[in-house]
């Protein structure tokens, strides 16, 4: 239920190295469709979920009327990386932190921090609204 326009968070992140990293994502994705299947209509949830092996796995999540959004965490692939796997993703958008911050440096001056962030949102946004 969204309380005072609150909204829960959940964010049970899969280790990007891990050996069936596509059949844990299976194993959750049917686990948590199990559990918003037995949510009342007003109790709305947000997922943080790693990217996926497969694209679209989480579809089925994205679609369900008690998930107001799956945002997708960069889970440690390069920049590049988390881009193109979100970009395949339709109706993910990105909650990229590691990724975000690849090639920032408390060394780079300030226009060269504020131009090097700003080309990563604008990619970081067309990867979001690629997908």
């Amino acid at each position: 239920m969204i309380a005072h326009g609150l909204v829960p968070i959940l964010e049970p992140e899969i280790n990007i190295n891990m050996a069936d990293k596509g059949k844990a994502e299976e194993m959750l994705r049917d686990e948590i469709m199990s559990h918003l299947d037995a949510l009342s209509p007003d109790e709305i949830v947000m997922l943080k979920l790693t990217l996926p092996e497969q694209a679209n796995i989480y579809q089925p999540l994205i679609d369900h009327s008690n998930v107001m959004r799956v945002v997708a965490l960069s889970g440690g692939y390069s920049r590049a990386e988390a881009n193109a796997r979100l970009a395949q993703n339709r109706g993910m958008i990105a909650s990229f932190s590691r990724a975000l911050t690849e090639g920032l440096s408390a060394n780079q001056s300030d226009d060269e921090f504020d131009n090097a962030i700003a080309a990563t949102i604008d990619e970081v946004y067309s990867a979001s609204v690629a997908g």
